[in-house]
């Protein structure tokens, strides 16, 4: 632990993550910026940033699993299923909301993300990997839309 002017001691990044969090807002807001931990703080500031990237790639993929699930397996289909479908459309949403320069982030990475999401749907689903599209079958709009539901391809028998 660090002294601090006062002689008492400061939390430590390494020791005592909590109590150092909240040591440097206290420092913050006092104005005391000459006795911030500058560089732990800029790291903790920009893994914020690739949390939320996270979290939208990781939801993301769920959705368009179970998207092909719902489109691919008619007669499996489940309120579960639509309520997963519901809840990441509108975690995504409210990531969003939070950190508006993201709101595009999910429509860059749609066609990354539904290679992995085709990869869990085949082994959530039992589908041969192949029957599924080799390019993602639903727009962004149509990943986002709260109330769009897939229909199953025309000759579909994998129910």
């Amino acid at each position: 632990m660090q002294d601090r002017p006062d002689g008492r001691k400061n939390a430590s990044y390494d020791t005592d993550f909590y109590a150092w969090c909240h040591e440097q807002a206290r420092l913050m807001r006092e104005g005391r910026l000459g006795e911030l931990d500058v560089e732990n703080v800029a790291e903790e500031l920009e893994s914020m940033g690739r949390s939320d990237k996270h979290q939208i790639r990781s939801r993301l993929k769920v959705l368009i699993t179970h998207l092909l699930k719902w489109r691919y397996q008619p007669g499996r289909r489940s309120t579960s299923w639509q309520r997963t479908i519901r809840d990441q459309r509108e975690e995504l949403a409210y990531i969003a909301s939070e950190s508006p320069s993201l709101k595009g982030y999910a429509s860059t990475i749609l066609p990354a993300v539904y290679a992995s999401a085709r990869h869990a749907a085949s082994i959530e689903t039992g589908i041969d990997y192949s029957v599924f599209p080799d390019a993602c079958p639903f727009s962004a709009d149509q990943v986002a839309d709260l109330d769009f539901l897939p229909i199953e391809p025309e000759g579909d028998d994998q129910g």
